[in-house]
C-alpha cells in the first residue's frame, strides 16, 4: 500500500510543479514577458491565452491534490489487490491526463473540447489529443470514485 501512496504523490507532485510551470506562461501572457528587475521585461514567447493559462495553473495544482488525496484514503478504501492498483495507476493517468488537456488546448482555438471544430474555433491535432486524454480521464474518474464511494458505503 505505502509502494502506491508514494508512487501516486510522486505523480502529483510532478503534476503540480508542471501547474507551477503554467503559472509562467500565464505571467508571460498577463505582462508580455518575464521581469528581470524592476521596470524590466523581457519579452518571452509563449502560446495560447492568458485564461487559458490560468486554467492550466489551477487545474494543474487541483489535480495533483486529488491525487494526493486519494493516495492518503487508499487504506481506508476495502479494494482488493487487483482494484487498488487500477485506482492507483487510474488516478495518476487521470492527472496527467488533464495536464496534457490544458497544455495542448492552449495550442488549439477549440480549446480542446471537441476533436473537430467547435464554436470556439478550429480544432487541431494539439486539440485532439487534449479533448482524448481528457475525455478518457473523465470516463475513468467518474467509475473510479463511483466503485469507491460503493466500496466505502459497503464497508461501514
Amino acid at each position: 500500500m505505502e509502494k502506491y501512496q508514494k508512487l501516486m504523490i510522486a505523480n502529483a507532485f510532478l503534476i503540480i510543479m508542471i501547474s507551477m510551470l503554467a503559472g509562467f506562461m500565464l505571467a508571460f501572457g498577463l505582462i508580455g514577458g518575464l521581469e528581470v528587475y524592476p521596470g524590466k521585461i523581457v519579452e518571452m514567447p509563449y502560446y495560447g491565452s492568458a485564461d487559458g493559462w490560468a486554467r492550466a495553473h489551477a487545474g494543474g495544482l487541483t489535480n495533483g491534490l486529488l491525487i494526493i488525496g486519494v493516495a492518503l484514503a487508499l487504506p481506508l478504501i476495502s479494494l482488493s489487490e487487483r482494484m487498488c492498483k487500477i485506482n492507483v495507476y487510474g488516478f495518476i493517468f487521470i492527472g496527467w491526463a488533464n495536464t496534457v488537456f490544458y497544455w495542448f488546448g492552449n495550442a488549439a482555438a477549440s480549446r480542446a473540447l471537441s476533436f473537430g471544430d467547435n464554436p470556439l474555433g478550429a480544432s487541431n491535432i494539439m486539440g485532439a489529443i487534449g479533448f482524448g486524454a481528457a475525455f478518457a480521464g473523465a470516463l475513468l474518474i467518474i467509475w473510479l470514485l463511483t466503485y469507491a464511494a460503493l466500496a466505502l458505503l459497503k464497508s461501514r
